[in-house]
């Protein structure tokens, strides 16, 4: 049982109700305020279609669309509670101050009332400069409510629509649901089964960066990103990589599609030029002999200073130490073959280019039709570096652990090893459904 705002007892089946829409044909056009109402705003008669003329977008979707059939709105909550909500506002807000968020009601003639529409992932509409949308858990929402008088619209105009009451009471109801569910599911496969390629060369450059999209339990071939939401993907640029402008953000797709892997890929290469003309596995006894036979010749040729040098070749004989430590890792849990080495770490750069495609578009520092390409060329860079996608992995996790890890074997490993796993074993995953080239 919950209070309501005049005091009287709200039994939790009361709470979670849904009102239903009138029958298809009946519905009037949805008026926006400001212009931002749900999708199909502005027209008649668009009441859900037939079940065999529908395919939910994603698990998301299909768990509300079936819980709605059912009538079970206990259920419908637990869904929500399990997802992330978006909801627009417009861009001039957003960007005047960095991490609001707007609110929008719409006014529903039909039941004379003002409702708030949310939408889950598999929904959004293509990112467009305006509006923007920003993300909230259902917990965030019920906690951020400030009128009882408006309604919550969940998903409307499509068939998994809901709506409800939003007193302080049926919002005390929505947060029992968030406090065993969450709607963070890192480590899982998540895709959309309608609205994200599935095969061809988009999807192969989607799924160039699937490592991260299992790690963060996010939707690998959502090309139409909306992500964390706006201001948040925005953050997340600023934070992580320092970038704040569209000409940055261009820059870093430059700089990580052409793969510079610096020193970490100088010398794998010198170990790829080993095996080649011997054949077979090259013992890191030969890999560091040869590394300083070249460092020398180098030095020599550049007039540097002996001890420069000296010191030179400890720190790549430590690189190479780091490596085999972690391929001998990677052989035990399965990343590697035996007798298999890292040929390229070049796919960290690639996979990166692929998420980064779409954080921009997240962020708007370009449109969809640049984030695709962008995406398309990741997939054909990888496909020249790499003769599978379990040597694109290895190559992006190796990349990772030199870069963040420090031999401790600790998330940044694991939480990878967790994604690979996924994603050589789930049937669904990307990486099973469409050939390396």
């Amino acid at each position: 049982m919950g209070i309501g705002k005049r005091g009287e007892r709200v039994p939790e089946s009361d709470a979670e109700r849904s009102i239903q829409p009138p029958a298809a044909g009946q519905e009037q056009p949805v008026k926006a305020q400001q212009g931002f109402g749900p999708p199909g705003s502005g027209q008649s008669g668009f009441g859900p279609p037939p079940t065999a003329l529908w395919q939910a977008p994603s698990e998301v979707e299909r768990g509300l669309y079936e819980a709605k059939t059912r009538q079970d709105w206990a259920a419908y909550f637990d869904v929500l509670a399990g997802a992330y909500l978006y909801h627009p506002m417009p861009r001039a807000e957003a960007d005047a101050d960095l991490g609001s968020v707007t609110v929008t009601p719409y006014w529903n003639p039909q039941w004379g009332v003002y409702m708030i529409g949310y939408f889950t992932h598999g929904v959004l509409p293509v990112p467009v400069e305006d509006p923007v949308y920003f993300r909230r858990s259902l917990s965030r929402v019920a906690e951020a409510w400030r009128d009882d008088a408006m309604w919550l619209a969940i998903n409307p105009g499509t068939p998994c629509e809901a709506y409800f009451p939003a007193t302080a009471a049926h919002r005390a109801v929505w947060v029992r649901h968030t406090e065993t569910i969450q709607p963070s599911r890192p480590g899982t496969l998540q895709a959309l089964r309608v609205g994200g390629p599935l095969q061809g060369q988009v999807a192969h450059g989607l799924a160039c960066g699937a490592l991260q999209c299992v790690r963060n339990g996010s939707l690998w071939n959502a090309m139409a990103w909306h992500g964390t939401g706006y201001w948040a993907e925005r953050e997340r640029l600023r934070e992580w990589w320092g970038i704040t402008t569209r000409g940055q953000w261009q820059s870093t797709i430059e700089d990580l599609l052409r793969g510079q892997g610096g020193l970490w890929e100088d010398v794998l290469e010198i170990r790829c030029v080993l095996a080649r003309e011997y054949g077979g596995l090259v013992e890191p006894g030969h890999w560091r002999h040869a590394v300083a036979r070249i460092i020398r010749a180098q030095a020599a040729e550049a007039g540097a200073d002996d001890a420069d040098t000296e010191a030179e070749i400890r720190r790549v004989h430590q690189l190479i130490g780091r490596i085999t430590r972690y391929e001998a890792r990677f052989r035990a849990d399965g990343l590697l073959p035996a007798n298999r080495y890292v040929r390229s770490v070049l796919a960290w750069y690639f996979g990166r280019a692929s998420k980064m495609a779409r954080w921009g578009l997240g962020a708007r520092f370009c449109d969809i039709g640049e984030a695709e390409a962008t995406v398309v060329r990741a997939s054909r860079v990888s496909q020249v570096a790499y003769p599978s996608w379990e040597d694109f992995s290895a190559g992006y996790i190796l990349g990772r652990c030199l870069h963040f890890d420090e031999e401790e074997f600790g998330p940044w490993y694991e939480e990878m090893l967790t994604a690979h796993r996924v994603l050589t074993s789930d049937p669904a995953s990307p990486w099973l459904t469409i050939p390396w080239t």
